[in-house]
């Protein structure tokens, strides 16, 4: 039996609004048209002396006025242009785990507080039967903000219109597109291939384009619609709006359409300009994608010579859309006024398609308390017709148990009564008793629990150590006994804090950073990654604090300084990756450190005896507190003594800097002072800075962008 029940679709542009009501029709599975209505504005909503509120509000008082809306479901669109549209591609990942992960990935891309948007995602790729894995799964993240949505739900809230849907254009046209143009259903599997469809929707002042093959979806906003053909109109020949707005529309019956395309070429080329820059991106990151044909709907494609200009340039067959494949309905289809219009109702006819789960699309940004509310008034009724059957169930209970009751002797079964009562209060101490035990084991759990919580998470710990091991410079461990200490490459840190940090301090940080004079030097040490994007997530604050003593006078640059700490382990920090032997290579940014900077650094000349170099690691210990009595042992004949050995080392040293030569002098020193037995070296002590923000493995990307 057919669906009584309509879907009506509405969008609101800047020019009119459009209305379309459809029934699905389960005997013969068609989608059937009921009825339509196309309202215009008085006035275009985006001119001058327009005011939008009033224009709108008339608009639907007039559309009410001529349509019953009843019991039927109601969606709106919102444009895309004011809509945040981002797209993921994720790992083979389990299908039940996409939600955990989408909410992880809508932290990191909706650049709002999630509190101040409404969000929703769209899963496009279908799990593997075997393994209930996605393979190939695309996510598509899509949000407002709340007062947006607002802005678009009060005039129907005005007039106790209650909405169903709120959708944004281009998923409104996607649902246009698979189902009447791919001719998809909801339920049809959609394999990787199939024709691209490239669909522009031109309408007032901007220009929607999607490009999909019912899988996939990419789309993008031109800032180029009909008004601009309109303005150029009236700058070029010196016409009135109204009057270049009908030129425009009848080019070819003007008595110099010459002089008329002459005027719009500049815009026509500017167009499409902007259709073969968005054409040669998605074909970039869709290297296999091929592109068939071009869709063209909206008012806009009613203009005179728009359709060849765009043929002849795209080198693609272009189709102005004038019926639609998929729908019946002879009482709409047939209407003049529905055909002259046709053009428009894409948008309203894949917004009621999705009430009619006609397509994969189950997106919607109607403000989730609003459905909430709306379920508990449905159900309130119900509710109370529960509530007085209880009632009424307890009144005949009471009024039977009273009658029970005056047949009962009080002398028969008073002790017994009494002896309910004393084993009642015994049963209250003991839940009293009870649930202090409770109270104290939770207390107990929660202190056992503080002394195992670091366990949680250790390995990512080990891995950031790990990272900053990595990042420092290293020496041949064959050649840095030969090499003196400004020669060796090393840099030793004295110090590595962490201190956990909310969000909101870490940008606290990274605003003094960039922005204080003091810190001008540290600002520009930032990577040009994340110098434009300040943290949005709680982390860590680590601070380390080393020493280099590395000189090279063929590199002063590079080669001494901050500048050395800057160009190796600086440098490294800010790596997504860093190369490590045998062609593998250990991760940094992509374990979650990000934002190193060089916070602070100073050069100074110190008297460094070389012989403080030369340690013995027993000599690093100190003297033990408690002294073990070991039997002596006699040594051999020719063997040596541990302090024999320890004297050995010193004497290879003293002996390795006699015969290197003249010692490297600093700028500046003396021969005097290149006799003595210290020299005078540069000593560099810094203090670098870093954001590490804990990140899984299955977390981790294989490209910072």
């Amino acid at each position: 039996m057919a669906s009584r029940r309509g879907a009506w679709g509405i969008e609101i542009g800047q020019a009119a609004l459009k209305a379309i009501r459809l029934e699905y029709n389960e005997n013969t599975e068609q989608v059937v048209a009921t009825a339509f209505d196309y309202v215009p504005h008085p006035k275009i909503l985006s001119q001058p002396d327009a005011i939008p509120e009033e224009l709108i509000a008339q608009s639907i008082e007039k559309f009410l006025s001529r349509n019953k809306l009843n019991n039927d479901i109601i969606g709106i669109s919102v444009p895309g242009q004011a809509a945040l549209t981002r797209f993921v591609q994720l790992p083979p990942v389990d299908a039940s785990k996409i939600k955990d992960i989408v909410q992880f990935e809508a932290r990191q891309q909706i650049p709002f507080d999630l509190d101040e948007v409404i969000w929703d995602y769209q899963t496009f790729g279908t799990p593997d039967e075997e393994t209930g894995y996605m393979l190939d799964a695309e996510v598509g993240l899509f949000a407002m903000k709340r007062d947006l949505i607002e802005q678009h739900h009060h005039p129907f809230t005005e007039v106790k219109v209650e909405l169903d849907l709120i959708q944004t254009v281009p998923l409104a046209l996607f649902n246009f597109l698979t189902f009447d143009q791919l001719g998809l259903k909801s339920e049809d599997q959609v394999g990787g291939g199939g024709e691209y469809i490239l669909l522009l929707d031109m309408g007032v002042d901007n220009t929607t384009l999607i490009v999909s093959n019912g899988q996939k979806i990419w789309t993008r906003n031109v800032g180029i619609g009909g008004n601009h053909f309109t303005r150029a109109l009236t700058k070029e020949m010196k016409l009135t709006f109204a009057k270049a707005e009908h030129l425009k529309c009848n080019a070819t019956r003007s008595p110099d359409p010459r002089a008329v395309f002459q005027a719009l070429r500049p815009v026509f080329n500017n167009f499409v300009a902007e259709i073969q820059r968005s054409i040669g991106f998605f074909s970039s990151v869709n290297r296999d994608a091929q592109i068939s044909r071009v869709v063209g709907v909206g008012n806009g494609f009613r203009m005179a010579g728009l359709q060849k200009f765009l043929q002849q340039n795209l080198q693609y067959e272009v189709e102005r859309l004038d019926s639609f494949n998929e729908l019946v309905g002879d009482k709409v289809i047939t209407e003049p006024l529905f055909t002259e219009n046709i053009l428009t109702f894409a948008v309203p006819y894949g917004i009621s398609l999705q009430m009619l789960n006609q397509c994969r699309i189950k997106t919607n940004l109607l403000p989730p308390e609003i459905l909430t509310s709306r379920k508990i008034r449905q159900k309130k009724p119900w509710a109370l017709v529960t509530a007085a059957t209880i009632l009424a169930g307890v009144t005949f209970s009471t009024l039977a148990y009273s009658m029970v009751n005056q047949s009962v002797s009080e002398e028969k079964f008073g002790k017994f009564e009494n002896a309910a009562n004393d084993l009642q209060s015994s049963i209250s101490l003991k839940k009293t008793e009870y649930n202090k035990l409770v109270e104290d084991n939770k207390k107990i759990a929660a202190k056992a629990n503080s002394f195992t919580s670091f366990v949680e998470n250790r390995e990512l710990w080990l891995d950031v150590y790990k990272a900053i091991d990595e990042c420092l410079p290293r020496d041949n461990p064959d050649e840095i006994d030969d090499l003196e200490i400004y020669d060796r490459k090393q840099i030793r840190l004295t110090s590595v804090k962490a201190d956990k940090q909310s969000a909101s301090q870490l940008t606290n940080w990274y605003n003094d950073i960039t922005t204080k004079p003091e810190n001008a030097a540290a600002a520009k040490s930032l990577s040009d990654l994340d110098r434009d994007n300040p943290p949005s997530a709680n982390g860590y604050l680590f601070t380390l604090e080393g020493i280099s003593y590395h000189y090279d006078d063929n590199d002063l640059l590079k080669g001494q300084g901050e500048g050395y700490v800057k160009h190796t382990l600086l440098h490294n920090l800010q790596e997504w990756t860093i190369p490590q032997p045998g062609g593998f290579s250990f991760p940094v940014g992509k374990q979650g450190i990000c934002y190193a900077v060089l916070a602070a650094s100073n050069m100074k000349a110190i008297e460094w005896d070389e012989d403080q170099n030369e340690y013995d690691p027993l000599e690093l210990l100190g003297t033990p507190d408690v002294k073990l009595e070991t039997p002596k042992e006699t040594p051999e004949a020719g063997a040596n003594t541990e302090e024999d050995d320890r004297e050995s080392r010193r004497e290879k040293s003293r002996s390795r800097r006699n015969t290197r030569g003249t010692r490297r002098p600093l700028p500046g020193a003396t021969p005097e002072t290149e006799v003595e037995e210290k020299q005078t070296i540069l000593e560099t002590t810094f203090k670098i800075q870093f954001v590490w923000v804990p990140t899984p493995n299955e977390f981790r990307k294989d490209d910072p962008s």
